[in-house]
């Protein structure tokens, strides 16, 4: 698991990305499990994530309506297969509109970008 922790803060709400290998939704749901021991995570508004399968991306929102598929076409974009890739929001009190699809990008961008992916 590799997370780069604060790589966005906007109007009080901070933004991390985290990701690793996954194979399966059920794989997905032990990574965000794992994520969330750490408190930190645990406590965030949101852990968007997205990942992609030769049958097409699984991805969950958790609350930030349209961020998954979002990230799944930068996934496949990439072509980065069986890598989930999550990202976590935690809520500063003002909403940001439309700026939080160009803060999930840029996140996700951030991650493939600066992670191992070998």
């Amino acid at each position: 698991m590799q997370i780069f922790d604060g790589i966005i803060s906007d109007r009080g709400s901070k933004y991390a990305v985290s990701g690793g290998p996954c194979a399966s939704p059920d794989e997905a749901k032990a990574f965000i499990k794992q994520l969330c021991r750490k408190k930190k995570f645990a406590k965030a508004t949101h852990n968007t994530w997205a990942f992609m399968t030769p049958e097409g991306p699984i991805k969950n929102d958790d609350g930030e309506t349209g961020a998954g598929m979002l990230m799944a076409q930068m996934l496949e974009r990439e072509g980065l297969m069986y890598h989930i890739v999550v990202v976590t929001r935690w809520y500063g009190g003002k909403h940001l509109g439309g700026d939080r699809f160009r803060h999930v990008q840029d996140s996700v961008r951030y991650y493939l970008d600066h992670a191992d992916l070998g």
